[in-house]
Order: structure tokens, then sequence, then C-alpha cells
């Protein structure tokens, strides 16, 4: 019986989104899975797509997440949900913060932003959740966690929150980051409880 389990953590360059996944991938480690985890990088510039797979399992023989096959698509930006929402189980749980992050073409005024995309999503798929991440992570004093903010959710969300993330945290931050990313894991994982009914 396969049973390895996908994650998807998707976003656009300078939002953390590598430095959730490798927290996320050594957790899962430590808690005795056999993980794989693959990054996939759009423009290489900051602002460039941005994706992380990350596998689980008892024995995992690929990293890279086919569609369809993601039990949670995490994105820390709209507009990138909304471009992998193919990669999602339809029973999966779809995380997204509720920011928006122009693109160059929209920028230079080449191409609009879509309107209300949080509302075609929540149309396109049930087990929905918008995270306002970014507003959890200034009220905490820095947005850069909102990565962490995010990984708090996932966490939560994948059932993983049995498992004591601090030292994981601790090992991958730098040290004067550590207790502000330890407050916003914990923070993400709340407002994903208070936010879904505390369905997990």
């Amino acid at each position: 019986m396969n049973d390895t389990r996908s994650i998807l953590l998707t976003g656009v360059g300078g939002q953390g989104t590598i430095l959730a996944a490798k927290i996320l991938s050594e957790g899962l480690t430590r808690m005795g899975y056999d993980v794989k985890m693959s990054e996939i990088h759009g423009m290489a510039q900051r602002g460039g797509s941005v994706t992380s797979h990350v596998r689980y399992g008892s024995r995992v023989d690929s990293p890279v997440i086919s569609e369809g096959e993601a039990d949670i698509l995490c994105s820390f930006e709209k507009l990138e949900a909304f471009r992998h929402l193919g990669y999602i189980k339809p029973e999966g749980m779809l995380i997204v913060n509720d920011l928006e992050i122009y693109p160059l073409p929209v920028l230079i005024g080449q191409a609009a932003y879509p309107d209300d995309i949080a509302s075609v999503l929540k149309t396109r798929h049930e087990r929905f959740q918008l995270l306002s991440a970014h507003t959890i992570a200034v009220k905490l004093g820095n947005p850069r966690v909102e990565n962490i903010v995010l990984l708090g959710a996932v966490a939560h969300y994948g059932g993983f929150m049995q498992f004591s993330w601090e030292e994981t945290i601790r090992d991958l931050v730098k040290p004067a980051f550590i207790d502000i990313n330890i407050k916003a894991f914990y923070a993400g994982a709340k407002a994903a409880s208070a936010s879904f009914g505390g369905a997990s």
C-alpha cells in the first residue's frame, strides 16, 4: 500500500517558501517518515515563482508532486494558488495567504491582476482557507515570518501538531530570529484552527 502524502508550497521569490519547506521536511524526517523534497524556480530573479514539493511516507520514490496529487496546497500569494490549483486532490486542503504580489507584467501595465481570486478559489475547491498570514506576522513584529505562520497552518491541517517543532525551528533558523519564528508557527496553527472550525 502506498501511504505517500504530498504537500506543495508555492509563492514568489523572497517570501521564504524554501525555508518553510526545509523546516517541514526536517520535522517530518524527525517524526520518522521517509521524506523527499524538491524545489522548482520560475524566473531566477526575486519575485519569480517558486514551488517546493514535499513528499513523505514509509517509503517515497519520487520527490515531485504530479497534478491532482497534493494533499495540501499552501500558497504564499493568491495568484500562485490559482496557477497551481490543478495539483491539489479533490479532497485536499487549500491554504492561501491573503496577499497580492503583482508580477512584472502587471507592474509595467502589460497585464491585469485578476479580480477577487479568493472568491474564484472558493467556488473551485471545497476545502479552502484564506489566511491573513502577512497581517499576523506584522502583528508579531516582523512581516518576514509570514512563511512560518503558513507553516503552522500546514502543520495543523497535516495533523503534525503533536510533534515538537521548536527544536527543528531552532536548528534551521538564525539565532536572532528563533523566538519570533516559534511564535509565528503557533500563531499560524491557532489561526488555522479558529478559521476552519478546528478541522484537521
